[in-house]
């Protein structure tokens, strides 16, 4: 079997309701996913994170730097050709843009794998868990919306099932941010699992006060407290601190992890498949983390392509703790995939049993979302 053709299909849906964090306003959920085909008729899909940036960069390397090491190509090889694309594009690539499109091609390929040995993908990798417990991921900024309403919001996805829950910080002055987390932490209870996500948007003083404050609020985890460029910055903050820093989705591929792991910036390690280097540099990442005594819970903000494929991942190693599952509508993850992966009434989403990734694309869907 050889690869026969690697398509990028860019979608976007637009947002009744804006929505930021502390870095981006957010008007388009805008997505790049990935076509490869095979001679054997076999089809893999994946998904090639484009957050920050113009879409059409995304499917230019997708289709132009990434393709040629795989076209002609045996998709069983799918280390070997990893390495090739990541050797062959290190002056141009390394890290960012490059690497988001190469693990878009790299996730399709793994589902041509699993299609072909008739096998859900989380079993062709080692098959460590058959379900993963969900945390929902929203309280983002959106006008009219303070903390009365962000701790409505929230208290509604603990409603649905959920058993955790994350919420955006770092937008506003620190003290009307606390209160978002006091307004929320009041309506929950002591004890469910609540989360903050800074975005990398602090500085140093600003994130150890924050993590000073927050002690009181039993918080699991500030993520991306600072950018993830101040490894030593990160560092000081988590040496300072009893709550886990996690991060960073905006790192790729082991060498950057390595270094926030072993500098000791992250106690938490997130990954997202669509944007570090795909399933197979991923799996490097998590055995890394691993290595380190530490979790593994993945980066999700995107369709249904990037959900299924990081689902499929966290089931396939031993340190896989949650899946991030955003709460903000949008039809490219549910729709699009025909509703397949649903919270379930304990919190958890069940791995689908299908070969390959277990998912479909609905060409209806795709259609009215498709870009060009």
């Amino acid at each position: 079997m050889k690869i026969t053709g690697v398509k990028a299909i860019p979608v976007s849906y637009p947002l009744v309701k804006p929505i930021w964090d502390a870095q981006h306003y957010i008007a388009a959920r805008t997505a790049v996913l990935v076509r490869v085909e095979t001679d054997a008729g076999l089809v893999g899909v994946g998904e090639s994170a484009c957050f920050g940036g113009p879409w059409e960069t995304t499917a230019t390397l997708v289709e132009k730097e990434i393709a040629p090491y795989y076209l002609g190509q045996d998709p069983f090889c799918v280390e070997r050709l990893w390495d090739a694309s990541y050797r062959g594009t290190i002056q141009h690539g390394r890290r960012g843009a490059v690497i988001a499109a190469l693990s878009g091609v790299d996730i399709a390929v793994w589902d041509i794998v699993g299609k072909a040995t008739g096998l859900a993908l989380y079993k062709v990798l080692g098959g460590y868990a058959e379900s993963i417990p969900a945390y929902a991921s929203g309280g983002f900024y959106s006008d009219g919306k303070g903390p009365i309403e962000l701790a409505q919001e929230v208290a509604g996805c603990l409603q649905q099932g959920f058993t955790a829950a994350k919420i955006k910080v770092g937008s506003l002055a620190w003290e009307e941010d606390l209160e978002r987390v006091r307004a929320v932490r009041r309506a929950i209870g002591p004890h469910v699992p609540l989360m903050v996500d800074a975005n990398s948007n602090w500085d140093v003083p600003t994130a150890q006060r924050a993590a000073h404050d927050l002690e009181e609020f039993n918080i699991t985890w500030i993520e991306e407290p600072v950018c993830p460029d101040d490894v030593e910055g990160c560092a000081r903050i988590a040496a300072g601190t009893r709550i886990p820093i996690a991060g960073f989705e905006q790192e790729s591929t082991r060498f950057a992890f390595r270094n926030l792991i072993c500098a000791k910036a992250v106690g938490i390690v997130q990954p997202d498949v669509t944007w570090a280097g795909g399933i197979t540099e991923c799996r490097r990442i998590a055995a890394l983390a691993a290595a380190w005594n530490l979790p593994c819970v993945p980066h999700v903000f995107s369709t249904g392509v990037s959900l299924a494929a990081n689902l499929h991942f966290i089931a396939s190693i031993p340190n896989g703790r949650w899946l991030e599952y955003d709460c903000n509508p949008n039809p490219l993850r549910e729709e699009l995939i025909g509703g397949r992966l649903r919270i379930g009434p304990t919190g958890q989403v069940a791995l689908p049993g299908g070969p390959g990734l277990g998912i479909e694309l609905d060409e209806a869907i795709l259609a009215r979302y498709r870009l060009a």
